[in-house]
């Protein structure tokens, strides 16, 4: 690492903690802020601090919001008898850029993963139970196309199903392998119209 700096050697390291940024891209970044005037700079430490202390959790849906319950469990037009079932809050930003969706959201907090030790009392399972007792007509379950996401949408479908409820997964528009956040409007759009009903 740096000789010369134990600042920058420091951030790099910090930097480097974040999924997707190897050592050089950290080294990098870390020399960009040192470039950049000092107020941006300060303007970049402030809202990552205004992250970390305004933002929290939805406590009906899990979705990441400055005010509780969030701006989608609050909208009086979005329909409370469908819930989209997803596994973290970015899934939810993905959806909502379509805007073709006019329900609501359930984020898990993640799949299920036994190998990363990750169970169904990890995830916001017994809240989506507890939810769609209320009136709640359709799930749509949109984990991703992958491994954990399709173990966790099986999961659940044999937990809701003794509830009557129309259960869907999100068509096949959307790779096997892949993140919804990484999919493009057109994609999203297309899989969430060709939802497919789930049946054992």
């Amino acid at each position: 690492m740096l000789k010369t700096s134990e600042s920058i050697a420091r951030l790099i390291d910090e930097l480097a903690k974040m999924p997707g940024i190897g050592p050089k891209t950290a080294q990098r970044l870390a020399f960009y802020i040192l470039k950049i005037p000092g107020d941006e700079a300060l303007s970049l430490a402030e809202a990552i601090k205004a992250v970390k202390e305004k933002v929290r959790r939805c406590s009906i849906c899990f979705h990441i919001t400055e005010e509780d319950p969030c701006a989608i469990c609050r909208d009086e037009d979005r329909d409370p008898s469908i819930i989209c079932v997803v596994e973290e809050a970015n899934d939810v930003l993905a959806l909502e850029k379509i805007g073709d969706f006019k329900g609501r959201y359930h984020v898990l907090g993640g799949a299920l993963s036994p190998l990363d030790g990750i169970g169904p009392d990890d995830l916001h399972i017994r809240e989506l139970l507890e939810r769609i007792k209320d009136g709640v007509g359709e799930v749509i379950l949109a984990t991703n196309p992958n491994v954990e996401g399709e173990a966790t949408a099986l999961y659940l479908m044999k937990l809701i199903k003794p509830a009557k409820i129309r259960i869907t997964r999100v068509a096949r528009g959307l790779p096997m392998g892949g993140d919804l956040e990484y999919a493009d409007q057109a994609t999203l759009s297309r899989a969430l119209e060709d939802r497919i009903e789930l049946r054992e």
